[in-house]
């Protein structure tokens, strides 16, 4: 999950790339993105970072879109991975020649539309009558920039606790009555530790281990990160700083470093320690259930919302992914003819359908069967009531700054509220420049 930046200093260096882009008009990146109108049908081009099951979902919904639409067609394209895609697309963007349509990072959307690489897409949805009471409300808050729409939501992920029915069952506990309170947790994590001397060889909760990210324990807390009407980072919410004082104090009680120690040595795959029974609960998301099923499909475990201090409000935070129209696009509209189709029920249907993901539309996720299943059925409940992380052109750097607090907190480098002090006046100072 951590991030790499490529905001102002990366648009920066595409934009100084762009003087020998300009000159190219069939080569490299230039060539990729190139559109073409014959015969009274206009090819768009669509890039995507998907490989496997994932490209196959991708594939079918522009087959199912080129079916529909005689005069638009559109070509789809691998071109690289993750930040290496954006590095691609910056440039793309700069040089004047991109692709008609982007996949996309939703986590992005606030810092690339700040630069103007994102096309404004809200009066196409208005005209269209596309709205945000169709999609769950952090998938559209975290496509939205300042009021206006810039990327369309595909699909999403949620946080839950996992936890190992077997071991809720050694340990004398109801493997049917996960922890609803932040107390409860901490009683079942100490009866589910077993430890000799430094060494665990058994733990039963660790914080800050996989998706026990501070946007996680914060919200569940009940803080809030941000203030849309200031435009100020609250990451110094004294709820986000009750979350933090809370994992310091249970890093002090296991030993941090022994914990360290016990999370150092455990592998991947099938050697995940909650795989091994080396570990009773943890943070995770949906995507770890494939994952599950591949290495022990036998493994008897449950989920359950996240904690919360009085057991009840529970929430979780999504990303995800989407699909955006790059600034400079040569057919617009036909892109969001696409763009559309794809955020639509049948579009969204059809990829998260074929890659098993959660789509961003409740009644999908319904049609899908996600439902009937009874892990997959938790991450859809929680999904009315999750939180994006702040739509800001800093959030990489909010991000980096709490990942700082939490480590330096644990290891006791800092008090929680001094850290998260720290952390929001730094990044509210990049969002004033």
């Amino acid at each position: 999950m951590k991030k790499r930046s490529f905001g102002r200093v990366a648009l920066a260096s595409a934009l100084i790339g762009s003087l020998f882009l300009s000159a190219c008009s069939n080569k490299g990146v230039s060539g990729d993105a190139d559109t073409a109108k014959k015969d009274g049908v206009t090819t768009i081009t669509f890039w995507h970072e998907n490989t496997g099951v994932g490209e196959e979902a991708i594939n079918d919904v522009a087959d199912a879109f080129n079916k529909k639409h005689k005069d638009i067609q559109v070509k789809a394209v691998y071109t690289a991975a993750n930040e290496s895609q954006n590095e691609k697309l910056l440039t793309a963007v700069a040089g004047g020649n991109p692709p008609d349509v982007s996949w996309f990072d939703r986590f992005k959307v606030g810092s690339w539309a700040e630069e103007g690489s994102l096309t404004d897409l809200t009066e196409f949805a208005e005209k269209d009558g596309i709205q945000k009471d169709q999609y769950y409300p952090f998938a559209w808050e975290e496509a939205t920039y300042k009021g206006k729409l810039y990327a369309m939501p595909v699909d999403t992920d949620a946080r839950l606790l996992f936890y190992n029915k077997d071991a809720f069952k050694k340990a004398g506990l109801d493997p049917e009555k996960p922890p609803k309170t932040i107390a409860e947790l901490e009683s079942m994590a100490e009866k589910l530790t077993v430890k000799e001397g430094k060494r665990f060889k058994q733990i039963g909760f660790i914080p800050w281990y996989n998706q026990g990210w501070l946007y996680s324990w914060g919200w569940s807390f009940g803080g809030s990160f941000y203030d849309q009407k200031t435009n100020k980072v609250t990451a110094n919410d004294p709820k986000i700083i009750e979350s933090l004082q809370w994992m310091t104090d249970y890093a002090k009680k296991y030993n941090v470093e022994d914990i360290a120690g016990f999370t150092d040595s455990k592998g991947s795959g099938a050697m995940d320690p909650f795989l091994t029974g080396q570990l009773a609960m943890h943070i995770g998301g949906n995507w770890s259930i494939s994952g599950y099923l591949k290495f022990k499909p036998d493994l008897n475990y449950g989920v359950a919302p996240i904690p919360t201090p009085s057991g009840t409000d529970f929430t979780s935070w999504s990303g995800g992914m989407a699909v955006v129209i790059p600034k400079g696009a040569k057919h617009p509209k036909e892109a969001w003819e696409f763009v559309k189709f794809f955020g639509s029920e049948e579009g969204q249907e059809l990829y998260n359908g074929k890659y098993k993901t959660l789509s961003v539309i409740d009644s999908v996720n319904k049609k899908l069967g996600y439902m009937d299943h009874p892990i997959f059925s938790e991450f859809i409940k929680i999904l009315p009531n999750s939180h994006n992380r702040p739509v800001i052109p800093e959030g990489e750097l909010l991000w980096n700054e709490l990942s700082n607090a939490v480590d330096n907190s644990i290891h006791g480098n800092g008090k929680p509220k001094d850290l998260l002090d720290a952390a929001t006046e730094k990044v509210n100072k990049a969002l004033n420049k």
